[in-house]
């Protein structure tokens, strides 16, 4: 071992006659820690949430949709044959889509009003799998059936086989003006997905029925895809706009951007925090070295007086923090991913401890704490904090090597 990395570790150690340095070393290791295993926990969970509702979207939401500029798509079985042959597409799926307002029983609210096949839509989205009551598959063509979200069912104040009156904006001219076209459905069936925008103001209908109500004739809005993986969604979105120039492509994150965008800024305000959080602690470094050089000058002018240069001087004391940095992290690292991966079983715990409920199912549409550890994100932490680490070393290490055998020992 290199004398350097022997007497910085020895250094590191605690000795009688310097025990409430090593005891400052400890805290300092400590806190690096806590905040490594902080910031990991943290953005562990903003990927649990952010994946958790993206993945709620993407159950109502299809990853692209291609559709006319007009809201008509016309011959768009050859569109659909041929966007299921793009590559990462695993099913496509025609739809109308439209607003209107629903009426029964006196009550009445706005909402979309979505024309489905649901043999493909069930292949697109995930909506069928989130039925309360009845199924998809209840929307026969010509039957004028419909299904509805959970809380719009509600506002309504109706179940299966109640009725509602669609009224849809196109109308009808007369002698008295503009009459909006009404239709009355059948409610066949009831979904929740957890989402309000879904459940509150979403309604699907067959197709075919949907096509007569808006007097489409033959023509659809566009065409739904699903892809094998949803991130590869814009790159997808760029190769077919040149292919479709007449068609107006977009994704699910063109639809979703506000709310992405705000979960990205507020990821990276929360990462550059309890960042600093790390910094404080490593920055703690600074002042235990600095003590410790305080403490050893003797010792650094009796290496010196023996041939030490100043390189290895300032050697020693960056090993000794350096070190004390690589324990602190891994330290964090460690307690901070086992922790991230283990809170579905720890949450729980805290709650009875505390006899509450953390994320309570009433004010939030998600009750418990999802985590979702990206070994991206910890591999980012791990070199931050080595770095912040190291960075804070130096000073007391140059300050160390600079020191003078003969004004060190005059008193000594």
């Amino acid at each position: 071992m290199p004398f350097e990395a022997f007497i910085g570790l020895r250094y590191l150690r605690a000795k009688r006659r310097n025990g409430f340095i090593s005891f400052i070393s400890l805290i300092s290791i400590v806190g690096i820690a806590l905040g490594v295993a902080a910031l990991i926990i943290v953005l562990s969970v903003m990927n649990g949430f952010q994946k958790e509702i993206r993945g709620r979207i993407l159950s109502v939401a299809s990853h692209l949709e291609v559709s006319g500029y007009d809201g008509r798509l016309a011959g768009w079985r050859d569109a659909q044959a041929m966007l299921a042959k793009q590559p990462h597409v695993k099913a496509a799926a025609p739809f109308v889509s439209s607003q209107g307002l629903f009426v029964a029983y006196g009550n009445v609210r706005g909402g979309l009003v979505r024309g489905i096949e649901p043999a493909l839509e069930n292949k697109v989205v995930d909506v069928g799998h989130h039925m309360v009551s009845g199924k998809l598959e209840d929307l026969k063509p010509g039957s004028f059936g419909m299904t509805l979200g959970v809380e719009l069912a509600r506002q309504l104040g109706v179940g299966v086989g109640d009725k509602v009156t669609l009224m849809t904006p196109q109308g009808n001219i007369t002698p008295a003006g503009m009459v909006p076209r009404s239709k009355q459905f059948t409610v066949v069936g009831i979904f929740k997905v957890d989402m309000f925008e879904f459940d509150a103001s979403l309604a699907m209908v067959n197709l075919r029925d949907a096509q007569v109500l808006e007097r489409m004739g033959d023509s659809v809005s566009g065409v739904r895809l699903r892809l094998d993986d949803p991130m590869l969604a814009p790159q997808l979105k760029a190769e077919l706009r040149p292919q479709l120039p007449q068609l107006l492509v977009t994704d699910w994150t063109d639809t979703n951007a506000n709310y992405f965008r705000a979960v990205q800024i507020e990821k990276r305000m929360m990462t550059i925090i309890l960042t600093l959080i790390v910094a404080v602690a490593a920055f703690n470094l600074v002042s235990t070295l600095v003590m410790v050089v305080t403490d050893k000058q003797a010792d650094i002018a009796i290496l010196r007086t023996l041939g030490a240069s100043p390189g290895s001087i300032m050697k020693i004391f960056v090993i000794q923090g350096a070190v004390a940095g690589v324990l602190g992290t891994l330290a964090g690292v460690a307690s901070g991913v086992v922790i991230a991966l283990n809170l579905d079983v720890i949450v729980p715990v805290i709650e009875r401890i505390i006899g509450t409920k953390i994320l309570s199912s009433d004010v939030y549409m998600i009750d418990y704490l999802p985590s979702d550890v990206q070994w991206g994100d910890v591999s980012t932490i791990t070199i931050i904090s080595l770095l912040l680490a190291l960075f804070a070393t130096l000073y007391p290490s140059w300050r160390a090597s600079r020191t003078q055998p003969a004004e060190a020992l005059r008193y000594e």
